[in-house]
């Protein structure tokens, strides 16, 4: 899943960072409000940490502007002040959760996986396509009742793909989600991984979900293949 750190600490928003890549999570930072809010506005996330006290605009308005733009991105908004009327209006303003400055990592991750949970359809986190089986909580991947192992850059593949099945998902929007906006490796590393997956979740059962559409991308089956 992909994360958007809106933090102008720059510290605190690259220990942040550094944390949530370790626990699997792609994390883009920025440090000004304006410029959160075009990155937000301009690529899919699946969380926005934003911080209050920002430079060029401040954390309200970005969440506003957001939500007045019918943008649902869950935020968990950041601040060093303390109070009752600060957490109502960041709340009032459309964020999903509150965190007050200093706070613990564990407590910050814990509320990132609260939000992500929530945020699935149906309260459920698991996504079911034919006998695949795809759960986002558990970074675990099944056929039917055998699990299969796959790396965490592959889960992140297929989740993306999953996410969006039936859709042509193209080459470049994985590596934005998966690898980052910074990427600037080898964009064939997504074959590679299409690959992987292929022989992992496809060939040992029979299947063929995951289509090449050549010259756009790949489309993940709705049936599972």
């Amino acid at each position: 899943m992909r994360l958007l750190i809106v933090e102008d600490e720059r510290r605190l928003a690259a220990s942040l960072a550094k944390g949530l890549v370790a626990e699997g999570f792609v994390v883009d930072v920025v440090h000004d409000g304006g410029v959160g809010l075009r990155r937000a506005t301009d690529h899919d996330y699946d969380l926005i940490v934003l911080d209050i006290m920002l430079p060029g605009m401040n954390g309200y308005r970005v969440c506003s502007a957001l939500r007045a733009a019918g943008d649902e991105t869950p935020i968990l908004m950041l601040t060093a002040k303390d109070g009752e009327y600060d957490e109502a209006e960041g709340l009032d303003t459309g964020a999903d959760d509150y965190l007050t400055k200093p706070f613990s990592y564990v407590v910050l991750l814990a509320r990132i996986r609260a939000l992500l949970r929530r945020r699935t359809r149906g309260g459920s986190p698991t996504i079911v396509l034919g006998d695949l089986t795809v759960d986002p909580a558990a970074k675990a991947v099944s056929r039917g009742d055998t699990e299969v192992e796959v790396t965490a850059k592959e889960f992140a593949v297929l989740e993306h793909l999953a996410v969006n099945a039936g859709l042509v998902v193209s080459k470049g929007q994985i590596l934005e989600h998966v690898w980052g906006f910074a990427y600037d490796g080898d964009p064939n590393i997504v074959e590679v991984y299409v690959s992987a997956l292929r022989r992992k979740l496809d060939a040992p059962f029979g299947r063929k979900s995951i289509v090449t559409v050549r010259g756009s991308g790949y489309r993940l089956a709705t049936d599972g293949g």
